[in-house]
């Protein structure tokens, strides 16, 4: 008997554990692109791909509806999906036009409501609306291409002949960007192409119709049990993707130069280092929260401004130091921008170093500009009469405003300028800033005003 009652222990046991199991729910993990395509969209695609991998989703679905946007975010987007280890699905709401088209073209498979549509990546000018010349339509033709191709091909042979297969047909993606490309039947070599949901599905390039996300999920992808989690962006991503705007950052680098260059040339104002201080941290802080800007790129940073400070008042002349902070300020910018380790840019795409000098390049151009103009206001009435201390101040005087006598006078560099440094006039020598430029020891001066305890001078 007790023989007989361990058997059915041991078989209730077996039984037990042969049980078959439960179906774990399977996550969807949905992101929405429901934005003209930049840096917002970039970082909300970024962070939505991490967290489904942390949430261990069985798959991604994009929710599209965008008119298009920036060419080097959606290269950036369509690169990540390509390289993303799990499905990226897209459900086409409406929109997928432009830029919108390529991301969605990366994605494994295109669903589409009736009413949508996909195409029209022609690349135009962002200022006008204007058709952007061919290098430009050349380059977008090339990763239209490309992306399609990736998805790969079927090689038969029928008969002796060699019969290739496309799952998406390249020549579809370029008829997207060119209008010399034709696809007889759907576009001639007038028009731009652009696919409604039934063209899509007869050309390969949409994988089925449905009208919700919750019938792409259960009809299409097989998923009838399943939760859906959606990445909803935060505040802070809205900051930082505003930040990490290519204008944005551009105007940041202008402020920045822009800052640095009056404070030197007005040393003590104080109010051209605020900006250019709070700048830098506008532009670096968001760039090194995402993982781009180093640690030793901020200090290199940093390390140029000491170097031209250094050559500025230090070492007569402009020289090595003056020329490696420069550099090293200019490199800090850039490399900031692109994702490399130590210089390691093995495996980065071409787009985000073009991208990184255009922002630079066009942030210091803008600064030269700025810098131009405002020397050519500083000191006339208006507000940027209010960037200087002025001598006409009414009230007690705690010192000799006797300097002040020798506005319009005559006098010679006794050192040089490079702003600050020395005039003699009648015998007797000053303090002095150059207005306009570097002034050469012995080069006759013109005194215009007397400020801050020094005399403010220009070449004669």
């Amino acid at each position: 008997m007790k023989k007989l009652r361990y058997f059915f222990l041991i078989l209730t046991g077996c039984l037990i554990f042969n049980l078959p199991a439960q179906d774990k729910k399977v996550t969807i993990y949905r992101i929405n692109i429901k934005e003209n395509i930049g840096s917002n969209t970039w970082i909300y695609l970024q962070n939505g791909l991490h967290e489904a991998m942390r949430k261990e989703a069985s798959a991604v679905l994009l929710h599209m509806n965008t008119y298009g946007g920036g060419v080097l975010e959606a290269d950036s987007m369509r690169t990540a999906i390509l390289n993303f280890p799990l499905p990226v699905y897209v459900f086409i709401d409406n929109n997928a036009a432009s830029a919108g088209a390529l991301i969605s073209i990366a994605c494994d498979s295109i669903f589409m409501r009736n009413s949508a549509s996909i195409g029209a990546a022609t690349v135009v000018d962002g200022g006008n609306g204007a058709k952007a010349p061919d290098k430009y339509q050349s380059y977008m033709r090339g990763i239209m291409r490309a992306t399609a191709e990736s998805h790969g091909k079927v090689v038969t042979v029928e008969q002796g002949d060699t019969i290739v297969k496309w799952k998406r047909d390249p020549v579809i993606a370029e008829a997207m960007v060119d209008e010399r490309t034709v696809v007889p039947g759907y576009v001639d070599s007038t028009q731009i192409l652009t696919l409604t949901a039934s063209q899509a599905v007869e050309l390969g390039y949409c994988d089925g119709i449905a009208e919700n996300v919750h019938e792409v999920i259960v009809t299409f992808l097989g998923y009838s049990d399943y939760d859906l989690e959606t990445y909803n962006p935060t505040l802070y991503d809205k900051i930082r993707g505003f930040l990490t705007n290519g204008v944005v950052q551009a105007l940041l680098i202008m402020l920045i130069v822009g800052g640095i260059y009056f404070e030197l040339q007005s040393p003590g104002i104080g109010f051209p280092t605020a900006i250019a201080i709070t700048a830098a941290i506008l532009y670096f802080t968001p760039l090194y929260l995402t993982g781009y800007a180093q640690n030793w790129e901020v200090l290199l940073f940093v390390l140029g401004l000491i170097f031209i400070v250094f050559e500025l008042f230090v070492v007569p002349g402009f020289g090595v130091t003056g020329i490696l902070g420069i550099l090293f300020v200019f490199l800090a910018l850039l490399l900031a921008l692109v994702g490399n380790i130590r210089f390691n840019f093995e495996g980065l795409p071409a787009t985000e170093i073009f991208r990184a000098v255009m922002i630079v390049l066009g942030g210091m151009g803008m600064s030269l500009g700025l810098i131009l103009y405002l020397s050519s206001r500083i000191g006339k009435p208006g507000i940027l009469d209010k960037v200087a201390l002025h001598a006409d101040q009414e009230g007690y005087v705690s010192v000799s405003m006797e300097p002040a006598a020798m506005v319009g006078k005559t006098g010679l560099a006794a050192t040089v300028l490079r702003p600050s440094g020395k005039v003699a006039v009648d015998g007797v020598y000053y303090d002095a800033v150059s207005l306009k430029g570097f002034i050469d020891k012995g080069d006759e001066v013109l005194v215009k005003r007397y400020e801050n305890f020094q005399l403010y001078v220009e070449r004669k």
